[in-house]
């Protein structure tokens, strides 16, 4: 869990990172990196290495197997030790708070980040770990254009590759497209400024309709980008005072795809059904996809 990632990060030093890396350089061509290939990463002999290997394992940071060879691989754990060390050396954060938000596929953190140049308060910002692939990666390899025809590719490092198509979709979008601004990204992390307001599930809203348009018009920008979210819900839309801001893209998929109006009708869809269902909206689909679409 990332609590207790948290917990033994302190813990951990440079030759420690080393290795931990060493192992993920690794995990890209083997499932489980054999020690030879740890102890060239590393530069390290076994008798130097060993007692570490131990200690990680100790801290459920990596796995090992003996069988056919002695091999390694981290867990997620693990590779939020590496991400979280490389933002505290950027000075990206300071600190790390409660977790807020966990899916099957993320896991969400507050955490604090210094004033540039040391001046003014710390500001709060969510850091947002990527899990695509810990459950099923046969799934995830399936709905996810971005692991693409590699024939191997770890659960850690589909991850990494998810959070990097967020990250470079959030770029693209950010700020004519009400998405909340990337700070960093590193392996299959984010951080970002905190979202808006509050998720739309649980927020009773006092003009729903001016909500519901208001919705459809980013999705019309989106669109405009070359973007379609393709998992659009109640479930990743913040509301505040002032508008929406939409969260969660690493799914999203562009006009060309094969299936882009399928998914965009959905994603419609969802919206219009969660007005009707809650606020007693009508509006019909044809002509909102339409509208989206600029036509």
């Amino acid at each position: 869990m990332i609590d207790e990632v948290i917990k033994v990060f302190k813990q951990l030093d440079n030759k420690d990172i080393r290795i931990l890396t060493g192992i993920e350089i690794g995990m890209k061509n083997s499932e489980w990196v054999p020690v030879e290939d740890v102890m060239k990463y590393t530069r390290m002999t076994y008798d130097h290495i060993s007692f570490r290997l131990k200690k990680l394992a100790k801290l459920k940071l990596l796995s090992f197997t003996n069988i056919p060879y002695e091999g390694y691989q981290i867990y997620f754990e693990g590779y939020d030790a590496l991400a979280l060390h490389t933002f505290v050396q950027r000075k990206t954060i300071s600190a790390v708070g409660n977790e807020i938000g966990v899916g099957k596929e993320s896991v969400v953190l507050e955490a604090i980040k210094e004033p540039e140049l040391g001046l003014g308060d710390p500001e709060g910002v969510v850091i947002k770990f990527h899990r695509e692939g810990r459950t099923s990666f046969t799934q995830v390899k399936r709905n996810r254009g971005h692991i693409g025809d590699r024939e191997h590719v770890s659960w850690i490092y589909a991850a990494r590759l998810a959070a990097k198509r967020e990250a470079d979709v959030i770029s693209k979008l950010y700020p004519e497209v009400s998405v909340p601004k990337l700070i960093d990204h590193n392996r299959h992390a984010l951080v970002m400024d905190i979202a808006k307001g509050s998720l739309l599930y649980r927020t009773r809203l006092e003009d729903p309709q001016w909500f519901m348009d208001e919705i459809f018009q980013q999705l019309k920008m989106t669109y405009s980008k070359g973007i379609i979210h393709a998992d659009m819900s109640e479930y990743n839309i913040f509301v505040h005072e002032e508008g929406v801001q939409i969260i969660d893209w690493p799914q999203y998929v562009e006009p060309s795809h094969p299936h882009a109006d399928e998914l965009l009708e959905r994603d419609i869809s969802n919206i219009l059904a969660y007005f009707k269902r809650k606020y007693e909206l009508e509006a019909e689909l044809e002509g909102t996809v339409a509208y989206v679409k600029g036509q």
